[in-house]
């Protein structure tokens, strides 16, 4: 089935089954308890936050910055694309305020602003991120930014990731509810965690999830159980369901097992063959499908048919000789049909704000929704405004249009050669077409019903009479 997938170009244009990788440790030893490709490279992407949030704790720690050290948002933090909070440039907020953004909303913007304020750019806080992960023992990792955005330079794998998420537990345990933040309030909007285990898998308390098409789901998460705390990283899933389901499942295992002292540390996995990171975005950004979401209470349950299960499995690869079966049900995606997490505890919002207070970052706000409010008003009046005159606009041509109809009917020439009469000139009668006969029958008729016209012929007559007798008369008188 891998030819379903088999125009995944991984390596250099060459079609190759990919090994997901994971890692299981246990955080207090350092032993792996499970592991797969967990040397190879892949793209972190989010879970580059933890890299962030690291280095501006080891400033802290340094003296070299406060958690209220005010940070700037600039034009180029606030033109990062999402996830972000959207912040206008010339906004400020709190380093402690910053890194609650960071591990909760995964908010770009702001982990970009961190990076420009504490290494002067962001060139020059990769340069310390590169550094500070050589330093705690990070091998594989190379850092170009600060929130993870893609990058084909920046690389990591799952082995670094346990290695970051063990050095900050270890050197900041102070600071370790930073990362099981259920979500963040930011006035009246409530923002969750992406991390689909807090609140729905018993012991869950932490850490980051990471998302981009070319590397797919990522987590870096861990969970404690009588007191035993164990770190599980996976990496390269298909959708944030099946990355929180397979987590799940690895804690599972790892619970059930005892680190022995034959198992190796981080530290003593062998490097990879490999040279670079798969692209997963032709599987995991499949143009035909919805574009998928870094969201961790998303829908449980499967959609997908059984083959796309199975090739996405066989894509995967193969595990390591010898692997339990209970790891090996977690790479197989066709066993997560149908399998659901508990429902998400209710959640417990932070507040954070901008601004040095949180009276200040009330008063920002208040401040930004009466100016946002007006400019709505402002909106809806001028659109209004034009509405109106596109109405009068349009009453006055409809007005044009009648009175050059009118015109036209004065002056327009007359069939037969006349002038035509207006329509509505009372004083006229139209006398055109088949109207003419009848209008002229009808005027012979009233001349010879004219009482002047009968009289002239009887009058005639009557002088010829008249006429006749007074000629014999004279005559006669001549005669005589």
């Amino acid at each position: 089935m891998i030819g379903a997938f088999g125009v995944l170009a991984a390596f250099a244009g060459t079609a190759v089954a990919v090994t997901a990788p994971i890692v299981v440790v246990e955080v207090d030893s350092g032993k792996v308890i499970y592991s797969q490709g967990a040397t190879d490279p892949w793209y972190p992407a989010s879970i580059t936050k933890l890299m962030t949030t690291y280095v501006a704790l080891d400033m802290v720690r340094q003296g070299k910055v406060s958690l209220d050290t005010l940070l700037t948002i600039s034009p180029q933090a606030a033109a990062e694309p999402p996830s972000k909070m959207g912040f206008k440039p010339g906004t400020q907020l709190t380093l402690d305020n910053a890194l609650k953004i960071i591990m909760v909303k995964s908010a770009n913007d702001v982990a970009w602003a961190i990076g420009e304020n504490l290494g002067g750019t962001v060139d020059g806080f990769s340069d310390m991120m590169n550094e500070t992960a050589r330093r705690i023992g990070m091998r594989e990792s190379r850092w170009y930014n600060p929130n993870g955005l893609p990058e084909p330079r920046q690389w990591t794998s799952a082995r670094d990731m346990a290695i970051l998420g063990r050095a900050l537990m270890r050197d900041f345990p102070d600071q370790q509810a930073l990362f099981s933040i259920s979500a963040i309030q930011f006035g009246k909007a409530v923002m969750a965690n992406h991390n689909g285990l807090l609140g729905r898998y018993a012991g869950a308390d932490g850490m980051k999830t990471g998302f981009i098409c070319s590397g797919g789901f990522n987590v870096v998460a861990s969970a404690t159980r009588n007191g035993r705390r164990i770190i599980t990283v996976v990496m390269g899933q298909p959708s944030a369901r099946e990355r929180d389901l397979k987590a799940a499942d690895l804690f599972d295992y790892g619970f059930s097992q005892s680190a022995g002292w034959t198992a190796p540390t981080l530290e003593a996995l062998p490097s990879s063959t490999i040279g670079a990171p798969p692209d997963m975005r032709p599987y995991i950004c499949d143009r035909k499908k919805p574009m998928p979401v870094d969201e961790g209470q998303a829908a449980i349950t499967s959609n997908a048919p059984a083959g796309a299960d199975n090739a996405f499995s066989q894509l995967l690869g193969a595990t390591q000789a010898g692997a339990a079966p209970v790891a090996l049900a977690t790479l197989n995606s066709a066993n997560m049909r149908g399998r659901s997490l508990p429902p998400r505890a209710p959640l417990q919002p932070i507040a954070v704000w901008t601004g040095s207070s949180p009276a200040a970052g009330a008063a920002a706000l208040a401040q930004q929704e009466e100016e946002a409010k007006n400019s709505k008003a402002a909106k809806l009046a001028a659109a209004k405004e034009k509405r109106e005159a596109a109405r009068e606009a349009a009453k006055q041509a409809k007005a044009e249009k009648a009175a050059k109809v009118r015109a036209a009917a004065v002056t327009a020439p007359h069939p037969h050669g006349k002038a035509g009469v207006p329509a509505t000139t009372s004083a006229y009668t139209a006398v055109d077409g088949p109207e003419k006969k009848p209008a002229k029958a009808a005027g012979k008729a009233a001349v010879k019903a004219s009482p002047a016209t009968v009289a002239k012929p009887t009058a005639k007559p009557a002088t010829k009479a008249a006429a006749k007798p007074a000629a014999k008369k004279k005559s006669a008188a001549a005669s005589e």
